[in-house]
């Protein structure tokens, strides 16, 4: 199973962030490019405990969030097109700087070399596991380089 925390994994994110360019536009779902990278960079943020957000799980992710967490991290399937996101990860600005996104988002990747935030919670799957973290960042990114083609 592929995860983040796999060298070969961050090299090949690399590539692809570097490959992406202001001629990308989605494939699918309502984000731009820069929207879809600002997301990305605000959700490496979360998850590597790099903000001041609160960890707290939602009322529907206690009841039905680790089923679905078992159906994302069982294999190596790509999330879903169309998978919403978090209240907290919708970027509403339309533009903004796509190359500074991008240096930002490759340094965050290098940062899960050195993961560690014992106290993360999802918002709607709850309680993870360091293993289950780094496969969903793996499927996440990878959802989100394939809606802009790379």
């Amino acid at each position: 199973m592929k995860t983040i925390f796999q060298q070969p994994s961050r090299d090949e994110f690399i590539n692809r962030i570097n490959a992406l360019n202001s001629r990308h536009t989605a494939q699918w779902g309502k984000m731009n490019l820069y929207q879809m990278l600002k997301h990305c960079t605000v959700w490496n943020n979360w998850i590597l405990g790099k903000s001041n957000q609160v960890y707290k799980q939602e009322f529907l992710g206690l009841v039905f969030g680790k089923l679905a967490l078992k159906g994302i991290v069982r294999d190596d399937r790509p999330m879903k097109k169309g998978m919403p996101a978090g209240k907290g990860f919708i970027v509403k600005e339309k533009e903004g700087d796509i190359e500074a996104e991008k240096k930002i988002w490759i340094s965050q990747i290098a940062d899960y070399a050195h993961f560690s935030n014992p106290a993360f919670v999802h918002d709607f799957f709850g309680k993870m596991t360091e293993e289950e973290i780094g496969i969903l960042a793996y499927k996440h990114f990878d959802h989100h380089l394939r809606q802009f083609g790379v």
